[in-house]
């Protein structure tokens, strides 16, 4: 039997999506994080050893994903040696749905110089297992292992996610592409506003990493700020079980819900 995926490889460059890609607003669009690790691993693929790592993400998402098939293109914006901007693009029905870019730099040993992390969070197996499906429905997050501090307050949390799901079926996927495909499930980690009387999806995502997570576990010190003017921003220092990795941003779209409860 199959394991679980949340993509199938059609062919090169077209994918299908699985009912575990199924988002928490409409259980008929996918969950953006999927798709982020998705396009990362697609860009991994398309430079291939090229000695640079990644330092920025940006993800913009220029509409709603429905859970079905969808092709991804990436094309090189600036090569260089030292660094390099990559696109990977996500089209269905000819239509461009979501657009990564990535800033690749060049490592080097900086030991002598490190400092200025954040403050690391609890382990993983300090934190409590917590039922996100009890605020949040779909398929990408009942997939979850989620644990969270159980001193959660509105609009701020410190909170573990992990996946058993794979991100393409059959494929060997870096742990850099895992650990993204996890990161945009910040925003329902810490939430503000019961999401039954309130919409607040993000409309993107930037990712700063000042070196490279390892391992399966995404630690996120979440936090989110409503404006009165309907816009909204969750910031969150990002872990891996070694301790602070970087930094995310999202701006979010604020707005009463006019349907359903509430």
């Amino acid at each position: 039997m199959q394991s679980p995926a949340y993509f199938f490889r059609l062919d090169g460059s077209r994918f299908r999506a699985t009912p575990h890609t199924s988002g928490a607003w409409s259980e008929t669009e996918q969950h953006i994080a999927p798709m982020t690790g998705l396009l990362v691993h697609e860009i991994e693929r398309a430079v291939g050893d090229d000695g640079l790592v990644l330092g920025r993400l940006t993800l913009d998402i220029l509409g709603v994903v429905e859970v079905d098939e969808f092709e991804v293109a990436v094309e090189l914006i600036r090569p260089g040696r030292t660094i390099a901007l990559v696109e990977a693009r996500a089209t269905r029905a000819g239509r461009t749905v979501a657009i990564a870019r990535a800033w690749r730099l060049v490592p080097g040993d900086t030991t002598a110089v490190t400092g200025g992390e954040p403050v690391a969070t609890p382990s993983p197996a300090q934190v409590p297992p917590w039922d996100m499906t009890s605020v949040w429905p779909g398929g990408y997050i009942a997939s979850l292992e989620v644990r969270r501090e159980p001193d959660a307050e509105p609009g701020r949390a410190l909170a573990w996610v992990r996946s058993p799901v794979e991100l393409v079926a059959g494929e060997p996927v870096s742990d850099l592409a895992r650990w993204v495909g996890l990161i945009d499930t910040a925003n329902g980690l810490s939430v503000r506003e019961s999401p039954q009387k309130w919409l607040f999806p993000n409309v993107d995502l930037t990712l700063h990493l000042h070196r490279q997570p390892v391992g399966r576990w995404v630690g996120f010190d979440a936090a989110v700020v409503f404006g009165a003017q309907g816009l909204g921003l969750t910031e969150t220092v990002l872990h891996d079980e070694t301790g602070p990795v970087g930094r995310l941003a999202q701006l979010l779209t604020v707005r009463a819900r006019t349907d359903g409860p509430g």
